[in-house]
């Protein structure tokens, strides 16, 4: 079971290297890190068991956030319809996007960053997301919303890139052309 112990913070190289693609068929060691990042998504959502074992609640986790260097990631959130979205995306790559821009007004957080980072990160607004589940069968998901930003957020993740390098140095909080913010109900 993935604790916060097991979760590398800011500083971390891992954070700051590109993951290697994964080859099929899946090694036990692969298939046991995606149910274990997908195991830790669902336990921190649970109030009594993240109060348990102390976890901070994310809907995403990456694989390098766990300092394994493969490319995958876990997404646990619902969607805008309030329909589940939980998979381990292998190998995920964006193949489309919108124009139109959004962003979380409250700004991103992240399970490897352990303070507040004020300011807007552009996201693509809709996108189209091909990857492999972690039997190797090949899925095409169009998302919107939350689930597009946390995908785009993971992805980030498995190319060294952290949510915060997206926000304006000089202004934070500038105006993102092209956007409308991330409505929460």
């Amino acid at each position: 079971m993935i604790l916060m112990k097991d979760i590398v913070r800011e500083g971390h190289p891992a954070l700051r290297t590109r993951a290697q693609e994964v080859t099929f068929p899946l090694s036990e060691e692969d298939r046991k890190l995606a149910s274990d990042m997908l195991e830790y998504l669902i336990n921190s959502q649970d109030p009594e068991i993240a109060e348990k074992y102390g976890l901070r609640s994310g809907i995403g986790l990456a694989a390098n956030q766990v300092n394994s260097l493969k490319r995958m990631f876990a997404l646990h959130l619902e969607d805008d319809k309030g329909e589940l979205l939980s998979f381990v995306a292998v190998n995920p790559k964006i193949v489309s996007h919108s124009v139109e821009k959004t962003y979380i007004p409250s700004g991103e957080g992240c399970l490897s960053v352990d303070r507040q980072v004020p300011g807007y990160v552009p996201r693509y607004a809709r996108i189209t997301a091909k990857f492999f589940t972690i039997d190797g069968e090949e899925k095409k998901l169009r998302l919107k919303g939350l689930p597009a930003i946390a995908f785009q957020h993971e992805l980030d993740h498995l190319n060294g890139v952290m949510f915060y390098d997206h926000i304006n140095k000089e202004n934070p909080f500038a105006e993102i052309p092209d956007s409308c913010p991330l409505e929460r109900e």
